[in-house]
C-alpha cells in the first residue's frame, strides 16, 4: 500500500483496476461472482424458510450479492471500482437470465423459489413435513395463535409458504373438530392423569386417542405427552 506522501489522489487506473491488477482480472471476476451467486442461492436454500419473511430465497441472494459488491469498494483504496460495478452487472444480469427462466420452466423456478409445504390438515400436524421444515413449535404455534387459533381442530390446512408466512384455511364453526390446544396456558402443561370417555390429542402431531395411559404413544409420532382435546368454535 503506498504512504500518503506517494499516494497520488484520483489517479485513474488506482480507481478503475488498481495499481498492480491487469484488465485481464475481470474475466476472473466473472468467473469469482458467478460462482459465489449460485453458491450463495444454494446454501440459503438449504437453510429453509426461516428468517426470510417477505422476500424470497432468490431475492435475498441477489440483495447479499450486490452488498458483498457494494461494501469494499467504498473504503479500501486496492479495492478498485470497475471489478465491483462488473460484479453488479453479472448479478443483474443472473437476475434477469434466472427470472426468464424461472417464468418458462417450473423446475427452475422450483429450484429458485422452493414450494408452499402442508404443514397442518384436518387439525393434524403432517409430522414428517413439519420435521423437514427445522421448524419449532412455538413458532408454528405462535403464527396459528395470531390467526385467532386456540387449538388444531379448528384448522382444515395450512400452508408454509416460500417467504416463510403460514397461510390458515378454516373449518366452519359447525365442522370443527377436536383438536390440540395450543394457548401456552394451556400446552405447556400434558396431562398427568387420563379419564375414560376423554379425548386426547397429542402435543406433538395432534394426533386424537380416547383410551391412553401415562405410557401410551403416540402412533404417529411416538411421543408421549398428551392434552385433553377440544373442539371450541373459533373466535372471530
Amino acid at each position: 500500500m503506498e504512504s500518503a506522501e506517494s499516494l497520488e489522489l484520483f489517479d485513474v487506473r488506482r480507481l478503475l483496476i488498481g495499481e498492480e491488477i491487469p484488465y485481464a482480472f475481470l474475466w476472473e471476476v466473472l468467473a469469482r461472482t458467478t460462482i459465489m451467486f449460485f453458491i450463495v442461492l444454494f446454501v440459503l436454500r438449504l437453510s429453509g424458510k426461516r428468517g426470510i419473511k417477505q422476500l424470497s430465497v432468490f431475492e435475498l441472494a441477489i440483495i447479499i450479492s450486490l452488498g458483498s459488491a457494494a461494501g469494499d469498494p467504498m473504503f479500501y483504496e486496492d479495492v478498485a471500482l470497475l471489478p465491483a460495478i462488473l460484479v453488479f452487472v453479472i448479478v443483474i444480469s443472473l437476475y434477469k437470465f434466472i427470472t426468464y427462466l424461472t417464468g418458462r420452466f417450473e423446475k427452475v423456478e422450483e429450484f429458485v423459489e422452493g414450494k408452499p409445504v402442508k404443514l397442518i390438515e384436518n387439525g393434524r400436524i403432517l409430522y414428517q413435513s413439519f420435521r423437514k421444515e427445522s421448524l419449532a413449535y412455538n413458532e408454528l404455534f405462535s403464527q396459528l395463535r395470531q390467526n385467532s387459533v386456540s387449538h388444531l381442530g379448528q384448522v382444515e390446512l395450512a400452508y408454509l409458504e416460500t417467504s416463510g408466512d403460514l397461510s390458515v384455511f378454516y373449518f366452519p364453526d359447525e365442522k370443527v373438530l377436536f383438536g390440540l390446544p395450543i394457548l401456552p396456558n394451556i400446552y405447556d402443561f400434558p396431562c398427568k392423569e387420563f379419564k375414560e370417555g376423554k379425548l386426547y390429542s397429542c402435543t406433538h402431531c395432534g394426533e386424537i386417542e380416547i383410551e391412553l395411559n401415562e405410557n401410551t404413544a403416540c402412533q404417529i409420532c411416538g411421543e408421549q405427552d398428551w392434552l385433553v382435546a377440544i373442539n371450541e368454535p373459533r373466535l372471530k
